[in-house]
């Protein structure tokens, strides 16, 4: 049954600033179709913990902040997470920052603190993931010998679902450190997947349009910019964290093991204008 290929039964997620927002509607997709979840977030998250576990799932909350942390801290903190949860079959790199400056005065911090979170720690931590996910598959060699056993691999062993932006395709104003990184974001989703497909490890990414986050408050806020954004988006609405679960649980299930290196927006049909 078709059905049966959306379930996530036996899965361990993790979800990077998974507590609230677009992160927690990640959280809770996964819960509803059978997975534990390891929520990443900066502050704790003792309120996501609780909605995933009355979905009747497990769940842990992980405090660490991802700016702050080295590379070696970002294996370590996989690692761990991968050996209190069991195993780790999927990464939803959901965490970011924006900051908004004309480009002319951007500040260095401005620039290095977005870059960093947005697609060097994106990169690190699916780095870390895929090392654990090979080695749940009996390591290197094993999962390359799956792949060239004739007619390549039939099943993933791993999922990765990095989140990109209306500015991967767009350029943006007075956000341009925001706007390299989820270009990159896009870029490194298809760099990895043509490494990582022959090894059973789908990378693809989420393109989310206008949504009513954190991130988009000082936007909603402005009368005449929200109009003009609100004018453009054929649905005539901002976005809702639900309106990103079934994408997300696709991309996490066996519905989605022949797609690799996608970015598929969720915007409302704003790319279509």
């Amino acid at each position: 049954m078709i059905l049966d290929a959306f379930t996530l039964d036996g899965k361990v997620a993790l979800v990077t600033g998974g507590g609230r927002g677009l992160g927690l509607g990640f959280s809770t997709a996964l819960a509803q179709a059978g997975a534990d979840v390891v929520i990443l977030d900066r502050s704790g998250s003792p309120e996501a913990v609780e909605a995933v576990e009355a979905l009747g799932r497990r769940a842990w909350s992980v405090q660490a902040d991802l700016l702050a942390a080295t590379p070696e801290q970002v294996q370590d903190l996989v690692t761990q997470v991968a050996g209190e949860a069991g195993r780790l079959d999927i990464v939803v790199n959901n965490a970011g920052i924006i900051r908004r400056e004309p480009a002319i005065d951007f500040t260095r911090a401005n620039w290095d603190e977005v870059i960093d979170l947005n697609l060097s720690k994106v990169f690190y931590l699916s780095q870390a993931a895929a090392r654990v996910m090979i080695d749940q598959a009996g390591g290197l060699d094993a999962v390359r010998a799956a792949g060239e056993s004739g007619g390549g691999r039939e099943r993933s062993i791993g999922k990765i679902i990095n989140i990109a932006s209306m500015l991967s395709y767009q350029g943006g104003k007075i956000v341009p450190s925001y706007t390299a990184s989820k270009s990159g974001v896009a870029g490194l989703t298809r760099a990895l997947a043509s490494e990582w497909a022959p090894l059973g490890i789908n990378v693809n990414a989420i393109a989310p349009g206008y949504f009513a986050t954190d991130n988009t408050a000082q936007l909603r806020a402005n009368p005449e910019r929200s109009a003009e954004i609100l004018g453009r988006i054929p649905a005539g609405r901002w976005g809702r964290p639900t309106d990103l679960q079934g994408v997300a649980v696709f991309l996490a299930t066996a519905a989605s093991d022949y797609v690799d290196g996608t970015t598929i927006p969720v915007d409302g049909g704003w790319l279509t204008r």
